[in-house]
């Protein structure tokens, strides 16, 4: 035996890296993952505004309802309504109904609607007018060419028109 000793290392190995992970198919990075959702976030807020912008589009407007009388000279039409005759043979379901805003504009446009006879001579018809805007300080309605009758905003919107002609 020797006494001599072997030689020894002076440092030791450097340690050995694992190595990095197999790329999984289909993972995403994470700035690829950020791009993405961004795009989705912003595609779903664009969905919500277009779809609550189309609903919101235009003036607030309401459906002007009431009824109109004709108290002379109306008759049956024959089909268990009524019309008017004589000087009122242009009364009659289906004549025209204008209403007019505060500044004399024609604002909404419709007919007389269904008709029934209350009394002899006497007619009643149903008005319906969609599309009135709100916000006019007043109404003025007429139908046919029979002048007009003013309504306040709260009788127009509230379907309190109650005209009569005769």
């Amino acid at each position: 035996m020797t006494d001599q000793l072997p030689p020894q290392p002076t440092a030791p190995p450097p340690p050995v890296e694992p190595p990095p992970p197999p790329a999984t198919k289909g993972a995403l990075s994470s700035r690829t993952a950020g791009l993405l959702g961004l795009a989705v976030g912003a595609g779903i807020v664009g969905a919500i505004w277009a779809i609550t912008a189309n609903v919101h589009s235009g003036p607030a407007t309401f459906t002007l309802n009431g009824s109109f009388a004709l108290t002379e000279d109306a008759g049956s039409d024959g089909s268990g309504g009524c019309e008017g005759t004589g000087g009122y043979d242009d009364i009659s379901e289906g004549a025209s109904v204008t209403v007019y805003g505060a500044s004399g504009d024609v604002i909404a446009t419709g007919h007389l609607g269904d008709s029934a006879s209350v009394s002899y001579g006497t007619c009643n018809f149903d008005i319906s007018v969609p599309g009135a805007p709100k916000g006019e300080k007043f109404y003025k309605v007429e139908v046919s060419h029979r002048g007009t009758v003013q309504l306040t905003a709260q009788e127009a919107e509230n379907g309190a028109l109650a005209a009569s002609l005769g």
